[in-house]
């Protein structure tokens, strides 16, 4: 019996010794694999790895990305970018000018997003003959380095002119139809936008940018534009008290706005944004339109009545200044009224085309 327990108490002091090591063994494996991940050194190692790894990688054929330096002057918190006009809206979203942005950080972000925008434009009747000036100054001004889509919605697709385009950008063209009134046409872009969104844009591009097609780009327009969902200022109300924009004002349409309300009137020419946000504007403004039209009343600017309704109640998260919709006419028209503020415009990145709308919409 006393060779047993002798035995026994053996066993147990064996077992108790290899519990031990193995105990040590396992805290000497944590220890080391915490020091290497917690180690300064490591970690500076590990960013470097996955810099480089991200600067070799290329981006939809058009520019390898390179992150090695990020050198631009540092922002002075004691500097504003413009003193002269308002560069941030009351509900915090930027208000986009010439000098409150650089254009270089801004194109790296958006190549790591590796986007696609999406430019919609309707070329219907005779609106046709302004692509070919639209597509080749687009081609030298917008979004350039990125790739793009113009999707061309118009009733004459053969008479849609080839561009030689830059890589990574091509041109889509849609078959719509055409409308009696020039109202029908510009109300129906709405509807329009909204069905292609649904069923194709939102597995084609990451942005959508909604233009007026007899405009030209005489200079820079790019990724600085773009936001969640972003409106321009009309150049003919710059300025101006609310008072004096012209919103709907009748009670009885669904683009109503009172006059104590209202921060910017915004034009129907440029808008755009995400594509899951342009879908819910442009949805949001045809259903609206079509309940006026059960109603028999039409809203005085049509689909831009209804776009400055949903841009009150649903705000921009951007907004684009005039120098993105150019009007000479607008602005020498309301010198007086500006009191030499049109001085304030440093750039003319986006213009209306002059031309005689009586003949144009007939």
């Amino acid at each position: 019996m006393a060779k047993l327990l002798e035995t026994l108490a053996r066993k147990q002091k064996c077992y108790s010794l290899h519990h031990v090591t193995f105990l040590l063994l396992i805290s000497l494996v944590l220890a080391f694999f915490g020091y290497c991940y917690l180690n300064p050194r490591s970690q500076k190692l590990e960013n470097r790895l996955f810099w480089a790894n991200l600067s070799a990688r290329e981006l939809g054929g058009l520019k390898i990305v390179k992150l090695s330096k990020m050198a631009y002057p540092q922002p002075d918190l004691h500097t504003p970018c413009r003193k002269d006009v308002l560069v941030v809206t009351p509900w915090l979203a930027p208000i986009v000018w010439e000098g409150t942005f650089n254009i270089d950080i801004l194109n790296q972000q958006f190549r790591l997003q590796n986007a696609t925008i999406g430019l919609t434009l309707f070329a219907v009747k005779k609106y046709v003959i302004f692509l070919k000036l639209f597509l080749h100054t687009a081609e030298k001004y917008f979004m350039v380095g990125h790739r793009v889509n113009y999707y061309i919605f118009t009733d004459l697709p053969d008479s849609v002119p080839r561009v030689r385009l830059q890589e990574g950008r091509q041109v889509v063209i849609l078959k719509v139809q055409s409308y009696t009134r020039w109202q029908d046409i510009s109300m129906h872009r709405m509807e329009t936008i909204s069905n292609f969104s649904r069923q194709r844009f939102l597995s084609e591009v990451d942005y959508l940018v909604c233009a007026d097609v007899d405009m030209i780009f005489s200079d820079h327009v790019g990724v600085e534009i773009l936001s969640s969902l972003f409106g321009t200022l009309h150049p003919s109300f710059y300025g101006f008290s609310r008072l004096d924009f012209t919103y709907e004002r009748r009670p009885q349409s669904q683009a109503y706005i009172s006059k104590g309300e209202g921060d910017f009137y915004y034009i129907g020419a440029l808008f755009g944004g995400s594509v899951q946000e342009v879908y819910r504007l442009t949805k949001a403004c045809h259903e609206a339109m079509m309940v006026d039209q059960a109603n028999d009343i039409e809203a005085i600017w049509h689909e831009e009545s209804h776009l400055n309704k949903y841009l009150l109640y649903y705000k921009p998260t951007k907004v684009l200044s005039p120098e993105y919709m150019w009007d000479a006419l607008s602005f020498y028209s309301w010198e007086k009224a500006l009191q030499g503020r049109h001085a304030v415009f440093k750039k003319r990145r986006f213009r209306i085309l002059q031309k005689n709308l009586t003949a144009m919409r007939n």
